[in-house]
Order: C-alpha cells, then structure tokens, then sequence
C-alpha cells in the first residue's frame, strides 16, 4: 500500500474450503491492523504471551502487534522473552514492533553517563525584608507516566542551588540596569534530602531576588552527547531477534501535566545551555529564564525572542532524537520495518504537549501518520499527508467497549483506523481479560470489514482546506496568542462538510509543505484550495517567503492575526507583503465562514459534516472539536467515494441505497462501508463492500447468492485483482467475470464468552 500500495501477488483459489481459508492476509503490502499488547517477564508464567496470542490467532484480524513491556530493557531475561515471543507471534502470522526507547534503560544509562541527566530548573521570586533574610523552600517529587508502570518513576535524585538573582522592581517590572548575581553573597543553601532545599538570602531593602534551583531526574537528559549513541546500542542489542521493527511512544521530556501555566519551570542541562548560547551568540540561559520568567523593563523583544528560541532548540532536538530512533530501526531490521505508535502525549496541540516535546507531532518520522486517543482528527488527518501513507492510525483505549465501535467506523469515515489497546482503566478486571473482552465484541467484525477498504486506499481523506498555525507564535506566552492554534476554525470547517487539515507553520522549514507547478499549496498529495495562515507572528525568512508565493497562488490565502515581528522578535510589516489574494480575516469565526463560503462558490462538494465534538485533555479540556460521525460519506484525493455506515450496529449498519458519485449513478446492498473509484474511461478501477448483495452501476452488475465482504482494483500494470471475504463455496461467476483472481479470507469468529465455571474467582 505504501508508495504505490502494490497489491498482494498470492496463491489465489477460487474453491478453497472454509476450513482452509485463512483469517489474515499475508504479505507486506497489506496495511498492518496493530493492536497493543504487553505481558509480564517476570511473572508466574515464563511464556505469558502464548495465551493471548493463542486466542488472538484465531479470532481476530490483528496483523501487527506494537508490544512493550515498560521494564528494563537491558536485562537478559527481557532480551530472551522478545525473541521468544516474537518468534513464537510470527509462526501465528503476527508481526511485533517492540518498544525499545531509552527511557525504558534509564539505570543503565545513569550508571554510565551519571554527569547527563536530565534537570528542571524552578524559578521562585522573594521579596527581600529591609532586615534579617528571606527563607525560599523548594521541594522535588517524583514523576510519573505511562513509562514507569513496571519500573522506577522517574526520581528526583538531587536538588541543588544554581543562581540567585537580586534586582529592583517597579510597577511596570523589573529593571534590568538593577540585576546582579548574589548566589555567594552570604546564602545559605540547606538540604534535606534529595528533594528538599531551603535557601536563605540576606536582606536588601526595597529590592527582590529570583532564587533558582535545579531538580535532577532519573532520566536521560535530552541533549546529553551520549544519548543517540546509547539509542542506537539498545537498538542494535535486538537487532538479531524476528522483530518487523520498533515502536517509540510519548517521547519527550519528563511528564509536566500542568503545562507550567506560571512559566516559573524550564528543562535544563550544562548541554543545553551550552547549544543555547551557541545559538544565540553566548547569551547565557539561566539568566534568561528570569527575563523568560518575569520579563524585564524595555526588554519585551529580547524576552520574546529568548522563548522563542528556547522552544525551537527543545522541539529540534526532540525531533531528532526521534528521527535517529527511526533511521536506527530501519538499519537494524532492514527497509521494510515498520517504525510505529505516536509522539502524541497529551493528545492535544497546546501547553502540555509544548513543553513536553515542542509540537514536534509533524517532525517526529514515522512510516505511517498515527496519533491517540482524543487528538483531534484534523491533525490526524495531516498526519497522514506529513508521512505519505494513505491511512492514519489512532491508538485507542476506554473503559467500555462500546466507546471502541464509535472510534473504529468515526475513523473509517476520516480515512483513518483503529490501532487497539486494551480497555483501560480497568482495574477491577486482569489485564487478558482486558485484552479478550474486547475479542468478544460486534465491532471486531467490523474492523474484518473494513479491510476491504483497505485493499483499495491508494489514497488520503480530501481536505480541500488547512490551517497553518504559526508554530512559534502559538509557543511564546509573551506573543499575541499563545496556546492557540486555529483548531476552532479547522472545526467549524469540518462541521460545514469541508474536511480540514491543521498543521505548523513549521513545515515549510522541513519542506514539507510546498507549492505545486499550478500555484497550489500542496502537502504530500492533498492540494489545498483554500489555506488560513492563522496567527503567524514570529514567522520566520522562510515562512514568509513561502506565503508571499502562495498568496500569489491558486491557493486562496485567509489571515487571521498580524505579521508585525519576525522569530527574533523584529519589525517586520510582514501582512504588506502578502499581497495577491490575501484575505484578511477579524476573528476565527469570520475566518472559518468566510472560507465556507468561498469552497462553496468555487464548487466544492460538500461532504458528511463532523457534527460530534471531543473534548481536549488535561488542562485543554474544556476545549472543544469537530469528530466525525458514525454514519455518512467521504472522499479521497484520488476520487474514491467512501459510504461509512456503523451508527447502530458495531459489525455495520445496512446501507441499502442509490448515490451518484461524478456522473455516475450506483444502486448499492451492503453492510457497513461501501467505497468505489471511477477511471477516467468510466470503468469501476477499485470497489470495497462489506456484507455486498448487489450492486450496479455503469458497466457493472454484480448479484451474490449470499451476502459476502469483497473488494477488487485495478493495477497501474492493467491487472484486476480481488479479495472475497467470509464467502463459503466457490467464487460466483458474476465476480468471475471481474477477475479470477481472488484472495479468499476468513472473518474471524468472535470470542464466546465464559461460562460460569470457566471464569476465575
């Protein structure tokens, strides 16, 4: 499917019984349906993966499994449970991509590197009495995240003093010509612990002190010289195991749930500052997180270019410390692997997730666009187009498992899948059990129908628009709009039928973005034609060069917010010189009907509006976004409509009807999806159906004695070939005369549930 999507080449028969038909396609270029999956190394039985993938074997479609076991990856008994499992996953037709992050090597890594650990520095303001001192206290705690289920969290090892800083301060802010540095002027730093420290400042009358401290973290600091080298020894450590690649998760710095709304916290390491004044000339990087912190009289331009560079250097080095990761797994386990999961933590674009990583969701290289749980779909959707694979993935876990029928048939109708993860949180029910309860349930039948939708995507969702937020601008909490990034107008446009891409300014850097030979703003294959430039402030050269060209484009260009600085924070009438068809907006709302109206008189097809809304998470949360529905209709860049129907029944709901799609008129009984692409001599070139017992339209009829899943396309080499699912006896003449090649598969059957006597106490 990627690059091409060529289709499986297999051993077709039209006779094969069911007994011999198998549940799962083989072959790489089938799109993987991933599951996560984990077991206990050290628990009561040595080979805790068999049970699972036993049942997993047989009654679901799973093909890939993205597997950690969140312990040390470096133990010996850890290294033989992968290979054991992987070989033993692969003689079951399963593929497993395993979680090899260095986070997970965290003890290792302190005992060779213990200088390269990363730390926190915290900023607390005193005001200073006229006699005697003033008392700061500081207290550390131990961090907590998804990656210290089964190990160590992620300790504060030490607490040390790193500067104080005494200064004068009116009513409109601290006087810069007043700082100076008073960490050895009679300070008394106490320690209790590794946690705790009080520092006493001696008195100053009429003046204040920003005391500055540092907390050390049992984790790898991001920039530390040696971790890309021990990134890639761990990776070389497995690269002898049958492994089909690696997954990295929610890479970042260590977890700050807050999004440190008092900007009092700032990531920090001797290699940080080192490249922090490199990059800016020799500016020292602790003295500017006070001028980051507090700012200074007469120095808003330097503070905000101190953030902004700040940001930048954290989400660069973030990125490529994910991209080595991935250069790293392709070189251990050969061209084809996958490099899979999400850099998605907090999965939602604002404060958290900058602190946590940068943004770096569009940098951060992975073979297929994947996201989770609440991200919205308008990133997800870029995604896709950002690593050229025609499908993204949303990894999905809830406490039901009826929340998972929703997501699987909103993402279908979104051009996406459903990447599985076990019900959670769960804690009254054993982890299996999480994992087989959901094998039990109606949508995994619909997950086996949606394949056939699978064997025809050569293509993404069509978003005739985007919103290119400045990716900066949304960073600095000392610019225009901080922690927005136009996702309200993306929704609106959603909700109005006009699918939305969101992504950062930033991609014009990674040249990502581009304008096509016609004048349109183009990212992989979508071309957009309409495109909002949405608070671009701190833009910076090559941003600005990019939207002067496609103002003169094809694109239409919308502005919401003004071009008056440039990344170091400069002058700069950067709104004059976006001339051709810049239309300059007041407000997201005006923003978002403005570009309705204008899809609509320029004759864009509307497509199923996404009237659902999520919610975002931790500190966003009452921010609200467009999903899609269950049920209605879509379209890809390559002209294939897709019909989605599983509002009522998590297998698929009828869809018994006739559209008309570009000229040609289609009378359609099926079962949950139904998507079809015309060539350009009128002929059907791709069909997916589930549960299909007629269809017709121009120069095609087909009538099945019983209702079977089925799918066929034709090759760029001329060829037509097919897959039939979950059809007993030999393939009908009517598909015969379509093709005679046809994959025969299996729908899983769903797990039964326990008796009685079966379920444990």
């Amino acid at each position: 499917m990627r690059h091409g999507h060529a289709v499986l080449i297999a051993v077709f028969c039209a006779g094969m019984c069911a007994a011999e038909t198998p549940v799962r396609p083989v072959g790489k270029e089938w799109p993987p349906i991933p599951a996560m999956f984990s077991w206990k190394v050290d628990g009561p039985e040595p080979e805790g993966y068999k049970s699972f993938l036993d049942v997993a074997a047989a009654h679901s479609p799973y093909t890939l499994f993205t597997t950690t076991l969140r312990t040390e990856i470096t133990d010996p008994l850890v290294h033989d449970q992968v290979g054991k499992a992987a070989h033993y996953a692969n003689s079951l037709g399963f593929k497993m991509a395993f979680d090899l992050d260095v986070r997970l090597a965290r003890r290792t890594f302190r005992e060779r590197h213990p200088d390269e650990l990363q730390e926190e520095l915290v900023l607390k303001n005193v005001e200073l009495p006229p006699d005697g001192a003033a008392e700061v206290a500081f207290e550390g705690r131990d961090l907590n995240d998804h990656m210290t289920g089964n190990v160590t969290p992620y300790q504060c090892l030490a607490t040390r003093l790193v500067r104080i800083y005494a200064f004068a301060r009116g009513a409109d802010g601290i006087d810069p010509a007043t700082v100076r540095d008073v960490t050895g002027d009679g300070v008394r730093a106490v320690a209790d612990g590794p946690r705790k420290l009080t520092v006493t400042v001696p008195s100053g009358s009429g003046r204040y002190a920003c005391v500055v401290v540092a907390h050390t973290y049992l984790t790898p600091d991001v920039f530390a010289p040696h971790l890309l080298a021990f990134q890639r020894e761990i990776v070389r450590q497995y690269a002898g195991l049958p492994l089909a690649g690696v997954m990295k998760d929610e890479w970042g710095f260590p977890p700050d749930h807050t999004g440190n709304p008092a900007h009092d916290r700032y990531w920090y390491s001797k290699a940080l500052a080192q490249t922090y004044a490199e990059r800016s000339g020799g500016r020292d990087l602790v003295r500017d997180t006070l001028l980051m912190f507090a700012g200074e009289k007469g120095l808003e331009r330097e503070r905000q270019t101190a953030i902004n560079r700040y940001r930048k250097l954290c989400r660069e080095r973030n990125a490529a410390i994910e991209n080595d990761y991935y250069r790293a797994g392709k070189e251990a386990f050969g061209p084809a692997a996958f490099v899979v999961t999400h850099p998605t933590w907090v999965p939602y674009p604002g404060s958290q997730e900058f602190r946590k990583n940068g943004l770096d969701w569009w940098e951060a290289r992975r073979d297929i666009g994947q996201s989770d749980e609440s991200t919205p779909y308008p990133c997800r959707t870029s995604l896709a187009k950002r690593w050229g694979y025609p499908i993204w993935y949303n990894q999905y876990y809830a406490p039901k498992p009826d929340s998972y029928a929703r997501e699987l048939w909103a993402d279908a109708l979104s051009g996406g899948r459903l990447n599985i993860h076990q019900l959670y949180p769960r804690r009254d029910m054993p982890s299996d059990e999480r994992r087989l309860t959901l094998l039990r349930q109606r949508f995994m039948i619909g997950m086996s129908r949606l394949r056939m939708l699978d064997f025809i995507t050569r293509a993404p969702l069509d978003c005739p628009a985007a919103v290119v937020f400045g990716h900066a601008c949304a960073m600095n909490w000392a610019g225009p709009s901080y922690n927005r990034v136009g996702l309200e107008i993306a929704s609106a446009l959603c909700a109005e039928g006009y699918p939305t891409d969101l992504m950062p300014s930033s991609l014009v850097g990674a040249s990502a973005l581009r304008i096509d030979g016609d004048g349109f703003v183009c990212l992989g294959p979508q071309r957009y034609r309409a495109v909002v430039l949405y608070q671009p402030e701190f833009g910076d050269k090559d941003e600005l060069e990019f939207f002067v060209r496609a103002a003169r484009g094809k694109s239409a260009v919308f502005l919401v917010g003004d071009w008056t600085r440039d990344f170091a924070a400069r002058p700069l009438d950067g709104t004059a010189r976006l001339a051709g068809n810049l239309r300059k907006c007041a407000d997201d709302r005006t923003c978002a009907e403005a570009v309705a109206r204008f899809l609509g008189e320029a004759g864009v097809a509307r497509v199923t509006g996404w009237s659902e809304r999520l919610k975002g998470w931790g500190q966003d949360d009452s921010v609200e976004h467009a999903a899609p529905p269950t049920e209605g209709h879509s379209a890809l860049t390559d002209g294939t409509y897709v019909r989605i129907a599983g509002s009522k029944d998590p297998a698929g709901d009828p869809i018994k009807e006739t559209f008309t799609w570009r000229g040609h008129t289609v009378t359609v009984d099926a079962v949950g999806v139904v998507a079809i692409r015309f060539a350009a001599d009128g002929r059907v070139a791709a069909l997916a159906a589930g549960g299909l017992k007629t269809l017709k339209t121009d120069g095609l009829e087909i009538a099945l004695p019983e209702r079977a899943d089925l799918a066929f396309v034709t090759g760029t080499d001329g060829k037509t070939r097919g897959v039939l699912q979950g059809l007993s006896g030999d393939v009908p003449k009517t598909l015969l005369t379509i093709t005679h090649e046809w994959q025969r598969l299996a729908v899983p059957p769903l797990l039964l549930e326990k008796t009685k006597e079966e379920k444990p106490k």
